[in-house]
């Protein structure tokens, strides 16, 4: 059964006003100012009792990025990903995700701005088998499968739900946000969800956004996730992170997913890197041009750097080196 804070739906108060009853999750202290502190709240029979952390945390392990048409992709398993997350949110450390599929990866390849804030986030997740299927022949890392927004999303939410960690879900519609936290409240025992609300579906002003942070950190939210679709949800929690205390993560669709609005590919359909046919043929007005331009883009750019003289040159010294 899904614990519930009680500032889930107190859109359009100041975090000063957002009283959260104590001991709900692990999280971060605000003080006036709205300025996070770390603190922790000691779960169940963990001993010690409440106690402010004096020590600097260790920062979580990342996975190891790796150049994909200018975009720094990570090397990312649901394992890693989840430990990194976890270790973030529990000691109050910022923390900034994605998951990118090809039309992500192309969209970064082309936006220098999206590029340069991509490659400051600290995990950028290969979501579609296309970018892993990248990975692995640009780079020979033999990455087993891919990191999808909407299994990593359980994924953390089950572990939170295991270590305490209150979760804040924004964007999409009113009525989407809250069957998606009803849902996996369901679905996952004990899981804290210390706010949920819906995107305005427009830029926020400053004093919005200001208040939205304020909403987070009184919250105490160890994890955030971002559903505004590739790739404003970028943008947002590119901006978001420095302000906030907790793992911000973006998940795309899978707000839409986990709430019933859509289905997903079966796992069969997933595994033979067919889940963009499945979508397509499922939302063929709203896909077909974006499939139609980025997967072409993607391809080429991808025959390029296979065939480019430089890489047949680093491959030829290993080969080298190999013998």
């Amino acid at each position: 059964m899904v614990k519930v804070g009680s500032g889930i739906r107190s859109v359009g108060r100041t975090g000063s006003q957002v009283q959260e009853d104590e001991g709900v999750a692990a999280g971060c202290e605000v003080d006036g100012a709205n300025q996070a502190k770390p603190y922790l709240i000691v779960m169940g029979a963990m001993p010690g009792g409440s106690e402010k952390m004096d020590s600097v945390p260790e920062p979580p392990v990342l996975p190891k990025k790796y150049d994909l048409f200018g975009v720094q992709v990570s090397e990312a398993s649901y394992a890693t990903e989840l430990g990194a997350v976890l270790h973030a949110a529990k000691t109050c450390q910022a923390l900034c995700v994605t998951h990118l599929a090809v039309h992500g990866l192309v969209e970064g390849a082309s936006d220098q701005e999206l590029q340069g804030k991509l490659n400051e986030f600290d995990i950028v997740a290969p979501d579609g088998q296309g970018v892993r299927h990248a990975l692995n022949l640009l780079h020979k890392i033999h990455l087993p499968e891919n990191c999808r927004g909407p299994e990593s999303i359980c994924r953390i939410c089950e572990g939170a739900a295991a270590e305490g960690v209150g979760v804040y879900f924004y964007g999409s519609t009113q009525s989407t946000v809250e069957a998606l936290a009803h849902n996996l409240g369901v679905r996952f025992e004990g899981l804290t969800v210390v706010g949920a609300e819906p995107s305005l579906f427009r830029p926020l002003t400053e004093a919005e956004f200001e208040d939205l942070v304020g909403r987070i950190n009184a919250s105490r939210a160890g994890v955030v996730f971002i559903g505004l679709g590739c790739p404003l949800q970028e943008h947002f929690a590119h901006k978001l992170k420095p302000r906030v205390h907790a793992a911000v993560i973006c998940v795309g669709a899978a707000f839409d997913f986990h709430a019933g609005n859509k289905k997903m590919a079966p796992v069969w359909v997933q595994k033979c890197s067919l889940e963009w046919l499945y979508r397509l043929l499922h939302e063929p007005r709203r896909l077909f041009k974006r499939y139609l331009i980025t997967n072409s883009i993607f391809v080429l750019k991808l025959l390029g750097s296979l065939c480019s003289p430089r890489r047949q040159l680093r491959g030829q010294a290993s080969h080298m080196e190999a013998e």
